[in-house]
């Protein structure tokens, strides 16, 4: 039987985007993001994060940095009773990124495939998931991977910038719990 998962961007949903945050001091979690969390697990989804690091396709940071980071962010949850299914990332940039990360790679939002990924390896049904993001990119991956709800965080109408529609707009996580469905797997 598929499961139904929670798909969260990283910068601007898990954490404040002061922009290409790779270390734990710069690190301030959304208010709201471990009781959403908690309220997804309790109703039988499984959290994923899928996250653009073009930070790294610039030379900003590494991956070594990327992954030392993820690693204390999942401590943190699990310390706060979540626990993060796996996190996907996307280190490229199709015009900013260097040597090898210069690329328009399928992972990069808004292309879906970290989304597919995560649907394939996790047998997600998509139609019963959810994303939460915080740019129109986040929005056009969901729609492409055929997400159930896709929810943007802010306050913009990104529906006049991208021509997508059918998306549900929240300005606060506290907001996003009505849309967790409580069904069973």
């Amino acid at each position: 039987m598929s499961r139904k998962a929670l798909f969260l961007d990283r910068d601007g949903v898990i954490n404040v985007n002061y922009g290409y945050i790779h270390k734990v001091k710069d690190f301030d979690f959304v208010n709201g993001i471990f009781d959403l969390t908690r309220a997804a697990l309790a109703k039988n989804y499984i959290i994923c994060v899928v996250t653009n690091q073009a930070g790294i396709g610039r030379g900003y940071y590494s991956e070594k940095d990327f992954h030392s980071l993820t690693d204390w962010m999942c401590a943190r949850f699990r310390s706060e009773g979540v626990l993060i299914s796996k996190v996907y990332y996307s280190p490229y940039h199709p015009t900013h990124g260097v040597g090898k990360y210069k690329k328009n790679h399928s992972s990069r939002k808004p292309q879906p495939g970290m989304l597919l990924q995560a649907i394939n390896e996790f047998n997600i049904d998509a139609v019963r998931s959810i994303l939460i993001g915080d740019q129109a990119t986040d929005i056009q991956a969901a729609v492409a991977a055929g997400l159930g709800t896709k929810i943007y965080l802010g306050d913009s109408d990104i529906s006049q910038d991208v021509c997508i529609d059918h998306y549900k707009k929240i300005s606060s996580l506290a907001e996003a719990e009505i849309f967790l469905k409580d069904e069973s797997l």
